[in-house]
């Protein structure tokens, strides 16, 4: 599987990788697998200095706001990826970090409330609270409340991010941009991929169910418009999308297939297949070049479609 990959260094990882015990997600369990991610989170360099300050979001949400030098009145509301359970500002401080800094906009991540203690709708609510924020022209934000916003996520945030522009979809608050980052789009998992890749690439298609029932433990939901955005009949109105899959990833039809949807309704898209990556690419800039090159991507991505917005 590995002479597939971009790079040597993101083969040497993965080989190392399944060489340890890992237990699955559903025998690890929340707790520890929260632990784990601190603990990755605290081994990581520290990323790009810029001006950093923690807030709170209206509602209770922690948040952390990244504004480089140079950077204009637009604002990317960033929601990290962890299946719903893991993750918070730290997990993505150093990805935040170089994407504000290579993009040039502010970036607001969100600590929205997490699975199972927490599950659906309640991340998304924090997201749509976030962004009905943004949109009053708070001063902490420092920008003008007409200023185009994106939302942006990576994996889970990914979602988040699709079904709070849905949720807003015609409401003055509603973000001209969307960048969805190896998203899922519907948490039923079709598509070839979850077979194909499901295994030894990182992110197990085992594990990747196991999360979508720790958010949404009624089965019979799981295939609600309302949680997957794939499912939604009507995407037309939505943002202008970004849209970045891996093609060593269990979600990348899910993906692809939301991209060709929104592009059928009319929604603006720019899509991108990343060949010889995996899930969590903008985690692991500093094991693998071609990984770090990708999340440099989404930056410019990002500083793109806001330009044109």
């Amino acid at each position: 599987m590995t002479d597939h990959l971009a790079d040597p260094e993101l083969a040497a990882f993965l080989t190392d990788f399944y060489a340890r015990p890992v237990p699955p997600a559903a025998q690890a369990g929340a707790a520890a697998m929260r632990a784990g991610a601190a603990q990755r989170a605290a081994a990581r360099p520290p990323g790009p200095r810029l001006s950093v300050a923690d807030l709170a979001v209206p509602g209770g949400c922690p948040a952390r706001l990244y504004r480089p030098d140079g950077a204009g009145p637009a604002l990317a509301l960033f929601l990290h990826g962890g299946g719903f359970v893991i993750g918070d500002l730290d997990t993505h401080d150093r990805a935040c970090r170089r994407l504000a800094d290579r993009s040039r906009v502010s970036v607001l991540a969100l600590d929205y409330r997490l699975a199972p203690e927490h599950p659906w709708p309640a991340a998304v609510d924090d997201a749509v609270a976030a962004l009905r924020w943004i949109a009053s022209g708070p001063a902490v934000l420092g920008r003008p409340s007409a200023a185009p916003v994106a939302v942006a996520g990576d994996s889970a945030g990914g979602m988040l991010a699709a079904l709070a522009c849905l949720r807003l979809r015609g409401e003055d608050a509603a973000p001209a941009v969307q960048v969805l980052a190896y998203a899922n789009t519907d948490l039923t998992n079709p598509g070839a991929s979850v077979q194909e890749e499901g295994h030894g690439f990182g992110l197990e298609a085992a594990d990747v169910a196991w999360y979508g029932e720790q958010w949404v433990p009624d089965p019979a939901l799981r295939a609600d418009p309302g949680v997957s955005p794939l499912r939604e009949p009507d995407l037309a109105g939505l943002p202008a999308a970004v849209v970045i899959t891996c093609e060593h990833d269990p979600l990348r039809d899910q993906g692809e297939a939301y991209a060709d949807r929104l592009r059928a309704a009319g929604v603006p898209v720019r899509a991108r297949r990343e060949p010889g990556l995996v899930h969590n690419f903008l985690l692991w800039d500093t094991i693998s070049p071609a990984c770090a090159a990708a999340g440099d991507r989404v930056a410019d991505d990002l500083a793109a479609a806001l330009g044109r917005a």
